[in-house]
């Protein structure tokens, strides 16, 4: 597909001045920006999706065991002996 823009000055001189330090053509960096943009956009997706997912999950007691066990593990995994969380059963 061809693609005509009409950009800006200053995204044009961005442009240009990223196409001369790598030694490419503005049409390649231009591309490589927009599919750079493109994939950044599908991986946030995926990653709001799988949050969601784990939101919408309607099992309760495994999601309240997965809460204390990382609140024992991280007061475990301390330096100092003072707990990050105090009592595990205070928090839930």
């Amino acid at each position: 597909m061809t693609l005509t823009l009409d950009l800006s000055p200053e995204l044009e001189q961005y442009l240009l001045q990223e196409a001369t330090q790598n030694g490419l053509s503005v049409e390649v960096v231009a591309l490589q920006l927009l599919t750079n943009s493109i994939l950044l956009k599908q991986k946030q997706a995926a990653a709001v999706n799988l949050l969601q997912s784990w939101i919408d999950d309607e099992d309760e007691s495994e999601q309240q065991e997965t809460g204390q066990y990382l609140i024992r593990a991280l007061d475990e995994d301390r330096l100092s002996e003072r707990k990050l969380f105090g009592s595990i059963g205070s928090c839930m």
